[in-house]
């Protein structure tokens, strides 16, 4: 039987207070350098050699995974339990790249058959699009993609889609460049629409529920321009939504592609919500990689032994750093040009995740949960915010992404190395230097190390690779929801502010009272500030 029970009443969690901290540049020698490295899915490695733990610690964390049946609590997950407490459904983002333990079945729909079938016909639309197969309004082939969607909606898929832009030109696959609007400022939408041709330009509206604000707001914009160059706006648009919405079905789309509510926006990269735009951009069969390398990690999570299950070891060091010694952030580091726009997707994957103060009951709990994740690529990231990282009053853990290779462009030698190599070795350099330190007569050039981080490292950055880094996150914000005993699936915290925004909207557009005091005179003196000290 299966327990939910909050981190504060565990053993193990009393235990590891215990333990004395560990200090890194004590700890560390060429053994430990060497051995802590875990296999992982698609040929990633990771090392947690630099993280704050030792075998004591460690072996209280195995403790701690038992202790809250991590392994089961994923495996019910998997088999169509209903994990997202709050809205009473299941989280199937798994099955969408491949059943894991039981068939899942709702309302007598197998719905691994569901998926697949979606997901072969938005191949089918895509070898179409790329085939010139389905033209535009002037009889022309698109060559522009743009998905149209917000949060989870763009995120992910924005991320992934550039991640893989270089690798798919390496590859002959690029075929359509893919393009994002998201933001309801309209200066979002005439950036894009202003640097594409409209007559060769596909959109994608993505909206679970078919009714975004945001993201219809931007769809009129599109819509407006579109028959403004003379074009048939329903000829140049699909929608990814549910089946229940006014989208779907919907005779003003070339068609519509369908998820449901057990998929969330920040999990839905497997989706037709990232699937429609990577396999018209870069062929259906660089998505079914993706979800390929996704699916082996998945099934890599299952593995009981701590020491053997990389993204269980990442989970509960989370958990040491944030609930043992204190630390309230988390950088991601990719030192990678393609995974710029990464840390932005896992901002939200963790923070909407976890940032939460009740439990999965809805009680409050006493104990710290989701820190706050930011990030930059390498080595970007160093001539801006390490400056804090190394030198800053708070430790911050890091977590290090790098390749051995390059995606697309052969390597320039420079002062007698490639740029692949240098990028490598300041990689390796930041780690070091972050957990050793280096005393100085000036105190302005000492560091005091013992700086944690951990690294993820493989040979290159593919479709494959990018499922398993995408699954390794997605996973470890589900354990570590697992050991808080929180709701890692609903997003109740996003809520009041749009329930506050549609009464702003209605007071801004029609000049009328709302029912609340406080907004209207925010309103009215926000407009009169400006106003007043105008030109």
């Amino acid at each position: 039987m299966v327990v939910f029970k909050n981190l504060d009443t565990c053993q193990a969690f009393e235990a590891l207070k215990k333990i004395p901290a560990v200090v890194l540049h004590k700890s560390l020698d060429q053994k430990r350098i060497s051995d802590w490295w875990i296999p992982h899915a698609a040929g990633f490695c990771y090392c947690y050699a630099f993280a704050p733990v030792d075998d004591s610690v460690i072996d209280w964390l195995e403790a701690l995974t038992r202790e809250q049946q991590l392994i089961e609590k994923y495996r019910i997950l998997t088999e169509g339990a209903i994990m997202n407490t709050g809205e009473k459904r299941m989280v199937l983002h798994h099955l969408v790249r491949g059943r894991l333990g039981k068939p899942v079945i709702w309302n007598g729909q197998d719905m691994e058959v569901f998926y697949r079938e979606e997901k072969h016909r938005f191949y089918d639309f895509a070898h179409k699009i790329r085939e010139g197969e389905i033209l535009g309004t002037t009889g022309k082939a698109f060559t522009q993609i743009v998905q149209i969607g917000i949060g989870g909606s763009d995120l992910g898929p924005r991320a992934a889609s550039l991640a893989l832009s270089r690798w798919a030109v390496a590859a002959g696959r690029a075929r359509l460049r893919p393009w994002f609007i998201s933001n309801v400022d309209p200066d979002d939408a005439d950036y894009v629409l202003a640097n594409i041709d409209l007559s060769e330009s596909l959109f994608i509206l993505v909206s679970k529920s078919g009714t975004t604000q945001e993201t219809l707001a931007n769809e009129t914009i599109v819509r407006d321009r579109l028959q403004k160059a003379g074009l048939n706006p329903d000829k140049h648009m699909v929608a990814v939504t549910s089946t229940s919405s006014p989208l779907a079905h919907n005779p003003h789309y070339l068609d519509s592609f369908y998820i449901d509510d057990f998929i969330g926006g920040r999990y839905s990269t497997s989706s037709a919500v990232g699937g429609v735009i990577i396999s018209i951009a870069y062929g259906p069969e660089t998505f079914e990689e993706f979800l390929e390398g996704a699916n082996e990690a998945d099934r890599l999570a299952f593995e009981p032994s701590l020491r053997k299950n990389p993204v269980l070891m990442d989970a509960l060091i989370g958990i040491y750093e944030r609930n043992i010694l204190g630390w309230p952030a988390t950088a991601v580091l990719p030192y990678s040009e393609s995974l710029s726009r990464f840390p932005a997707h896992l901002q939200q994957l963790d923070m909407e995740s976890n940032g939460k103060s009740v439990n999965r009951e809805g009680h409050p709990i006493s104990y710290s949960t989701g820190p706050l994740v930011f990030g930059e690529p390498g080595t970007n990231g160093q001539h801006s915010f390490y400056q804090l990282l190394h030198q800053g009053s708070d430790i911050i853990p890091l977590q290090f992404i790098g390749f051995l290779r390059n995606q697309l462009s052969p390597d320039m030698i420079s002062e007698g190395s490639s740029s692949r190599q240098k990028l490598l070795a300041n990689l390796i350099a930041q780690i070091l230097a972050f957990a050793i330190g280096k005393k100085d007569e000036n105190p302005s050039k000492t560091f005091s190390g013992n700086r944690p981080s951990t690294l993820l490292l493989a040979r290159e950055l593919g479709p494959r690779q990018l499922g398993a880094l995408y699954s390794h996150f997605e996973n470890k914000v589900m354990f570590q929801g697992f050991v808080w005993n929180l709701n890692s699936f609903d997003q109740e915290g996003v809520q009041l502010g749009k329930i506050l925004a549609k009464k702003a909207l209605s007071s801004i557009t029609k000049g009328e009272s709302t029912d609340d005091e406080l907004l209207d005179a925010f309103i009215a003196s926000a407009l009169r500030a400006v106003e007043n000290n105008g030109d």
